[in-house]
């Protein structure tokens, strides 16, 4: 199955600011996401307490990418961090 990811301003405004080598890496593994088959190999996971209504996979060992769902096929991708981007939901 396909997803539909739509770009919250916030997450394209974290994107830019990347450095170039990160943003090719976010990119390749959103693409990876968007068939749920791949989803295994990205650790797509919820999250717990207060972030209960989010969700997010890894780009790499150290960053992560933060999303909601929409639909049963779309999704808002929030924000890119290592681990402290969860603070930002606090």
């Amino acid at each position: 199955m396909n997803i539909n990811v739509y770009y919250k301003p916030a997450f394209v405004r974290s994107l830019n600011k990347s450095p170039k080598g990160l943003q090719e890496e976010i990119i390749e593994k959103i693409d990876l996401f968007k068939d749920t088959e791949n989803h295994g190999i990205l650790k797509v996971h919820k999250l717990k307490g207060s972030l209960k209504k989010f969700y997010s996979f890894l780009v790499d060992y150290k960053n992560r990418v933060v999303f909601e769902y929409l639909s049963d096929d779309e999704v808002g991708l929030l924000a890119i961090g290592d681990h402290e981007v969860y603070k930002l939901f606090l």
